[in-house]
């Protein structure tokens, strides 16, 4: 799978090229027309291999002795000679491996972990790499790549786009049905705070404890489009809002719709961009076991003619606040009656359900993984090594976790 940010030139009124995964392959679709029809949408949705995954790692580019910040993103991707893993996000000190679209969690964990190792060697006396929500003492404020598909962004939002050095681990699985993966959709929102808790890894920012199990969705939120999206009656609607942005100017192609969770038209997945970015390779690869098997978990109810359940948007919200302050370690709300219980008693009978699902897809050690996290996760392990060495450590503590 190619990095949303394919494409260089916006074209919000001709042909659109995106990127589609099928099989494993990297392909280039055409949508006709941007903004696209709800037909040209579920085409996009329709044809394609269904429960691939692929992943969106966001790394970040410290120095070699201070472990600060460095904006050589320009400088790495030159060593890299091309490679198409690799790929330049707005931050000027981030790169981003992308792996292609695979039949299981696996193959894509295989081929993240081939992705930092390559980085890390070819890199090695430029920077040291880490991944984590946020950079724990850096400023908060930083240099951005000035290509063109950022511009708009750079221009629109100032300072405030300067403050998006934050990094996600977006996992993106097909459906391989269109009217499967809108009802999986609009159902999965109600996850987004369970997945946000169990991937939370970002409690320190410019020096400080935020107090926060993640403050990176805090940050996101100083542009449009962020946090829990909104439900998707239909495809007809899903076009009439592209549309809508197009004619406003506000958002005139897919990349700006910005949400923690989308259906990409340009790789006729489901994008789940709610994660922090993981520290170890094995915590990504949790994180995207349990995605996957949500998903097929959905779509199997969906396939056998169960109505899935779609919650208000504002009480998705309120979870996903105490998912951002508490992580693994707080209460939830019952989306229907309100009971609060444990986040982590939620996400162990979560993790229970997907079971059969992830051993039918082979991801069960990830899975197993993933009920390991219940004990705190990324940010609690990130507060023990500030508690042992103070928050100046934590980055090359990060660091040190890489290859893991």
């Amino acid at each position: 799978m190619r990095s949303e940010h394919a494409r260089d030139r916006h074209q919000p009124h001709g042909a659109a090229e995106l990127p589609l995964p099928r099989g494993g392959q990297t392909l280039t679709a055409r949508i006709p027309s941007w903004p696209p029809s709800a037909q040209a949408l579920r085409a996009s949705f329709t044809e394609v291999s269904p429960y691939t995954v692929g992943l969106e790692d966001e790394v970040m580019l410290m120095g070699p002795e201070d472990f600060e910040l460095v904006a050589r993103a320009t400088e790495v991707l030159a060593l890299l000679d091309g490679d198409p893993r690799f790929k330049l996000e707005m931050p000027a000190s981030q790169i981003e491996i992308v792996t292609p679209a695979t039949p299981s969690v696996n193959h894509a964990v295989t081929s993240l972990r081939d992705g930092r190792q390559t980085l890390a060697e070819r890199t090695s006396g430029l920077v040291r790499l880490a991944a984590a929500g946020v950079h724990p003492f850096s400023s908060g404020v930083g240099e951005l790549n000035r290509l063109e598909r950022y511009e708009r962004t750079i221009r629109e939002y100032g300072v405030r786009a300067q403050r998006q050095l934050v990094c996600a681990l977006q996992v993106h699985v097909t459906v391989g049905d269109a009217d499967a993966a809108l009802s999986v959709y609009n159902a999965a929102r109600s996850f987004l705070p369970l997945l946000a808790a169990l991937a939370a890894n970002a409690p320190f920012y410019e020096g400080h404890d935020t107090g926060l199990a993640s403050v990176r969705p805090k940050l996101a939120e100083l542009l449009p489009r962020q946090g829990v999206p909104p439900r998707i009656e239909s495809w007809e609607a899903y076009a009439e809002a592209f549309r809508w942005g197009a004619s406003s100017g506000t958002f005139t192609d897919p990349r700006r719709w910005w949400w923690e969770l989308r259906p990409h038209p340009g790789f006729g997945t489901l994008e789940f961009r709610v994660p922090d970015a993981q520290s170890t390779i094995d915590d990504a690869a949790a994180v995207a076991a349990v995605v996957q098997a949500l998903v097929v978990w959905l779509a199997e109810r969906h396939h056998g003619g169960e109505g899935l359940s779609v919650a208000p948007t504002w009480k998705i919200e309120e979870n996903r606040w105490l998912a951002c302050r508490d992580g693994v370690n707080g209460h939830m709300a019952d989306l229907q009656t309100g009971t609060l219980t444990p986040t982590s008693v939620l996400l162990g009978d979560l993790l229970a359900t997907l079971r059969p699902v992830a051993a039918r897809l082979g991801s069960e050690r990830a899975l197993e993984r993933a009920s390991q996290m219940l004990d705190g996760g990324g940010a609690l392990a990130q507060r023990r090594a500030a508690e042992q060495a103070g928050v100046g450590a934590v980055a090359h503590w990060l660091s040190e976790r890489f290859l893991q």
